[in-house]
């Protein structure tokens, strides 16, 4: 990258942070997603900056969702940014402006998993940090979610066989990025959806953290997203556990007596889906992984992700007489027993 370098505590953290998590390794080839907010910038420098000691190969690439009357002159300030970093720019232009942020999100993956494969890059690295850890939690907290859904933004994970998703910023602060752009006269692109506060992730930027760390804590953000790591090795854990629970607690249809089947009505064929749950094994397992492996068993079977109350529904039977029903599932399908079976029927 062509600028000035200085070497920071920020540069520091993130070089060891790096190199300890084991997030990126020697002369891979790394596409920085780049929106043109501070994070973004910020990460962008830091790698352009440390690529000397790494060998990194670098670019950089950019969404335009189309939802503002700016957004053209945004890519456009995005890739002369990239010019003066002297790194290869990919734009990637939605066909049609999209309307939410949920499908925001999925084309920005699938727009950016196609660039990476298209130039040969290993890596997607993208700029989100404690803060939008923090963020995440409270809004899938106030959603009724899992732990899954607290921990939900994670240091990486695989996107597909031969590209993984990597996220080094996530124990820096909006509060350090944005000191870190002003420090070096990084310019940064103001995209004024965030100022909306009809998004509710906006108001919890905006207005709920800012309470919190005014009256109850100023280290909220960090303590939050310091929750939220501890809840990802605890779910990692919880998942290689629940994976064998599974294996034991669910049998083929093929394996169940053809007595049984008949017995207990057909399996519902709109979901294709071919298991039972054996009560009298799901029993025996403690009632965290019990809900577990009810979801999992649940997720292979209904149109949409079960919520805790279907699960609720489905635990309710472990202990419930012989032949009673669960009310219907979407879809119509119900949960019935058939001893020792759980079975979805119609």
């Amino acid at each position: 990258m062509a600028c000035r370098f200085v070497w920071t505590a920020l540069h520091d953290r993130l070089h060891k942070i790096v190199r300890q998590r084991q997030l990126l390794v020697a002369n891979q080839s790394l596409l920085i997603a780049v929106s043109g907010g501070q994070d973004s910038v910020c990460l962008a420098q830091l790698l352009g900056d440390l690529q000397p000691k790494w060998g990194w190969h670098l670019g950089i690439a950019h969404c335009d969702h189309r939802w503002r009357e700016d957004s053209t002159a945004n890519a456009i300030y995005v890739r002369r940014l990239a010019a003066v970093w002297q790194l290869p720019f990919y734009l990637a232009v939605a066909e049609m402006p999209i309307a939410s942020e949920a499908a925001a999100r999925q084309w920005r993956y699938q727009a950016l998993t196609a660039i990476a494969q298209q130039h040969g890059y290993s890596t997607l690295v993208t700029g989100h940090t404690a803060s939008d850890r923090a963020e995440t939690l409270l809004f899938n907290l106030m959603r009724g979610s899992g732990a899954e859904g607290l921990q939900s933004l994670v240091w990486q994970r695989d996107l597909t066989n031969n590209l993984t998703l990597v996220r080094p910023l996530l124990n820096f602060t909006r509060e350090e990025t944005g000191a870190f752009c002003q420090a070096f006269d990084l310019p940064v692109w103001h995209d004024r959806t965030n100022d909306d506060l009809t998004y509710a992730r906006n108001r919890i930027r905006r207005e709920l953290l800012p309470y919190l760390r005014s009256r109850f804590n100023p280290q909220t953000e960090q303590h939050l997203a310091q929750t939220a790591e501890l809840l990802q090795a605890e779910v990692d854990y919880l998942e290689a556990v629940t994976q064998d629970w599974y294996q034991r607690a669910c049998f083929s249809a093929e394996a169940i007596p053809r007595e049984t089947m008949l017995g207990s009505g057909a399996i519902v064929a709109p979901f294709a889906f071919e298991q039972s749950l054996n009560r009298n094994v799901l029993r025996q397992a403690p009632l965290a992984l019990q809900r577990r492996v009810i979801r999992r068993f649940l997720t292979q079977a209904l149109p949409s992700q079960p919520n805790f109350q279907q699960i609720e529904k489905v635990v309710a039977l472990l202990h419930s007489p012989n032949r009673s029903c669960s009310d219907p599932f979407p879809g119509g399908a119900i949960a019935k027993v058939s001893h020792p079976w759980i079975q979805l029927v119609k």
